[in-house]
């Protein structure tokens, strides 16, 4: 399951997954609420190095508070995008997010390392294309980034409720023919996400690009116990030396095989 590609073109997810995501997004509260004393006792400590996180479509920084947290716990700089909420690729969207990055690597003297969620997640990767010199890596959860058809998202009607605000208009398949990042990259996806479809977010094979699966819902990435693990492992690596993530032991059942 970790690798990508020729499967991208299932649908969205059933009526069961969709109807219930909110509701499993609590449970995965829940479990982080259990787990934090031993999980933010083990989590991985940070370098300092600045991480913009953006939230997902309709969402705003609220959206990213708990993971935002988390991260600065562990040394981080951490920011949210302060664009209020996210209505897809308008001009303040487009622009403030150039400017957003930009200010924080210039702040920081290094590159930034960027966290997206969902629609954040797409936006995170185009951030790191367009700008390679100044991102340190990039981490999406549940980024349908390799979406081939619109009803691979159960997003796609409010996205397009937007659409007359949007300054960049996608073809599909998005990222088509792009090849891998310039930056290192990883996909956090889950089979249980019940807003889009899971193959569309599998990245392809390339020597620091990897997909990790996890058991969570859409609503949940930020703040599932197995996601913040793995994020905070990601950021954690020195440049230059990146290597393949290893689930811990007490959180390896959270976790798809690879």
């Amino acid at each position: 399951m970790s690798s990508s590609g020729t499967r991208a073109d299932t649908t969205a997810p059933g009526d069961l997954l969709y109807l219930t995501d909110a509701a499993r997004a609590f449970v995965d509260l829940g479990g982080l609420l259990v787990s934090a004393p031993l999980l933010l006792a083990a989590l991985p400590r940070g370098d300092g190095h600045p991480v913009l996180v953006l939230p997902g479509l309709l969402a705003t920084d609220r959206s990213t508070t708990t993971l935002r947290a988390v991260l600065r716990g562990l040394g981080y700089g951490t920011y949210g995008w302060q664009l209020h909420r996210n209505v897809g690729p308008t001009a303040r969207a487009v622009d403030g997010m150039r400017t957003r990055l930009a200010a924080l690597a210039d702040r920081f003297r290094r590159p930034v390392s960027l966290i997206g969620w969902s629609l954040g997640g797409i936006y995170a990767r185009q951030l790191a294309r367009h700008t390679p010199d100044v991102v340190r890596q990039v981490i999406t959860l549940g980024s349908p980034f390799r979406l081939v058809r619109h009803d691979q998202s159960r997003a796609h009607r409010h996205f397009q409720r937007y659409s007359h605000l949007h300054v960049e208009h996608w073809d599909l398949p998005l990222e088509g023919g792009q090849g891998p990042l310039p930056v290192p990259a990883t996909s956090i996806y889950s089979p249980l996400d019940g807003v889009v479809a899971w193959r569309a977010c599998l990245d392809e094979p390339a020597p620091e690009a990897e997909n990790i699966g996890v058991l969570a819902s859409h609503f949940g990435f930020g703040h599932h116990p197995a996601v913040i693990w793995a994020i905070a492992d990601r950021l954690a690596q020195e440049p230059g030396r990146w290597a393949r993530f290893r689930p811990p032991p007490l959180l390896r059942p959270a976790y798809l095989r690879p």
